[in-house]
């Protein structure tokens, strides 16, 4: 059989990569292209999104190689899984995302790969990669490395040198999954990995306060949870990713709705997960993560464990509390305002400078806020007083108008 061609690679390993969510180059840092230098960290963006000036941003999003030694039954790549395998050389990578950046398709790199040989083996191929691009070509874009939890600390050292950010995936919420679904895989070897990086980055930051020193993943780290293969419900996987956030000071904890691959076991689900119960999940970790809502406030969200998928958690939480509604916009402190649905933090920001000026009418609510389609069911302001908020069908009201589905789409 003919190996394939560095295009037939490109086809399978960016494919294979597709199943990682964890690709943000958010908080990257302003990297000085001297001589020769090309390349540059815009500061905010994600994969396949936009920045907050408009412009989408991209970067090359693939593994290293898909062929694993390991067996992890969810993954696509397991080492049993019949699919095309392929495998890239770090140069090959590098020369890759140098010739895209220069064509002006992406702006950095987002780089996993399957785990081949060893762990050891595999993260000095992912440090490689990375060092000749940041010293061969004097690449000076964004670099995510997806590192490997059983490798030698002393190689994921080595790797927040050159990358803007590193991440351990710890995938499965339930710790007890990993010996049913990830056999090979162990959870406290992942969560002590993830304590030593925090632990070398908070090192490292404050080395850079005290004196000039070079950055070490100056993004952090983050993680990703794949929702939907292990039985875990929403508030479970809501207090894992409030456990992971303080213990290892994550940036993000991405969240990836599990989807049936080829072949897969009986012991996996044989539906994916709905994408709207994605979407529910980084709503909730927003509240968690800016709206000062507890955990045990976004499970009083939730039935069961699990988020509505008709309504967002906020607007969930606010119909269970309507004893703390109406709020007056024109009185109530910030963190009262964050809880009212329909504003989000810089509608709040923009309430708060705008009332130092004047009393603040419905209308003019109406202007910082996105819509008052939900947001006048929960707020008072000099011309305006809800009257439906005691009313059983509040929550019709609220609801998002069923759409006629494309008969295509």
């Amino acid at each position: 059989m003919t190996a394939p061609t560095l295009t037939e690679k490109l086809a399978i390993l960016a494919d294979a990569a597709k199943y990682d969510a964890s690709c943000a180059s958010s908080g990257g840092v302003k990297r000085k292209a001297g001589p020769g230098g090309i390349g540059s960290v815009t500061g905010s963006g994600i994969c396949h999104s936009y920045a907050p000036d408009g412009r989408c941003i991209s970067l090359l999003k693939i593994l290293l190689t898909n062929h694993c030694i390991y067996d992890c039954l969810y993954c696509v790549n397991r080492s049993s899984s019949n699919v095309a395998r392929a495998r890239f050389t770090p140069e090959e990578v590098a020369d890759l995302t140098m010739g895209f950046y220069k064509r002006n398709y992406i702006e950095g790199l987002f780089l996993s790969s399957g785990i081949i040989r060893s762990p050891d083996y595999t993260m000095e191929q992912l440090v490689r990669t990375a060092k000749l691009l940041r010293e061969q070509h004097l690449f000076c874009g964004y670099i995510h490395l997806k590192t490997i939890p059983e490798a030698d600390p002393a190689l994921v050292e080595q790797a927040g040198v050159y990358a803007d950010r590193l991440s351990f995936n710890i995938e499965l919420p339930r710790e007890g999954s990993f010996s049913q679904l990830a056999p090979q895989k162990n959870a406290p070897a992942i969560r002590r990995a993830m304590g030593g990086l925090r632990q070398t980055l908070d090192r490292a930051k404050q080395e850079r306060a005290s004196r000039h020193a070079p950055a070490f993943a100056a993004t952090g780290q983050s993680t990703q949870v794949i929702v939907g293969a292990d039985g875990a419900h929403d508030a479970e996987i809501m207090r894992a990713s409030a456990g992971l956030y303080a213990s290892y000071d994550l940036r993000r904890v991405y969240y990836s709705a599990f989807s049936p691959i080829p072949d897969s076991s009986a012991g996996l689900p044989s539906r994916k997960a709905p994408l709207m119960r994605e979407h529910r999940l980084y709503q909730a970790d927003w509240l968690y993560r800016f709206y000062d809502f507890s955990v045990d406030e976004i499970e009083a969200s939730t039935d069961n464990g699990m988020f509505d998928l008709t309504i967002d958690p906020k607007t969930a939480w606010a119909l269970r509390h309507r004893d703390r509604f109406p709020v007056d916009v024109n009185a109530a402190p910030r963190e009262t305002l964050l809880r009212v649905p329909g504003l989000g933090v810089r509608s709040v920001d923009a309430i708060l400078r705008n009332r130092r000026t004047g009393r603040l009418r419905i209308a003019d609510v109406g202007k910082l806020a996105r819509s008052l389609r939900s947001l006048r069911h929960f707020v008072v302001t000099d011309d305006w007083r809800p009257r439906a908020l005691e009313t059983s069908d509040l929550r019709a009201r609220i609801e998002p108008k069923p759409r006629q589905m494309d008969l295509f789409g």
